[in-house]
């Protein structure tokens, strides 16, 4: 046993060494906190970030289309022409589907 033991440098047998060393891998491999999971929970903390921004935006732009509905009349008739397909008195609607998966003959 003596013989493997005066074969290695001695900062290898050095106890804080060890010590440390012992640290390093708990705390890098073992523990739940370790670096692997770190790293994910930092790229699942971007997309949550990326989501909160899209969705940030989202809210600005249904707020804004909210008020230009409850203060302009033309918005309300574009926007019952537009996305409910309502018309005037005497005027017809005709609403043409573009088919993109045409078969070919």
């Amino acid at each position: 046993m003596n013989k493997v033991l005066s074969h290695l440098p001695t900062w290898l047998k050095n106890k804080y060494f060890i010590s440390f060393a012992a640290f390093c891998v708990i705390m890098f491999v073992l523990d739940k906190n370790d670096f692997f999971t770190q790293l994910g929970r930092r790229n699942e903390l971007k997309e949550w970030q990326q989501k909160k921004r899209y969705y940030t935006e989202e809210i600005k732009e249904l707020r804004k289309e909210a008020d230009e509905l409850s203060n302009n009349p033309q918005a309300i008739e574009r926007t019952g022409r537009e996305k409910f397909y309502m018309k005037r008195d005497k005027e017809e609607l005709f609403i043409i589907q573009e088919n993109y998966d045409r078969p070919k003959n």
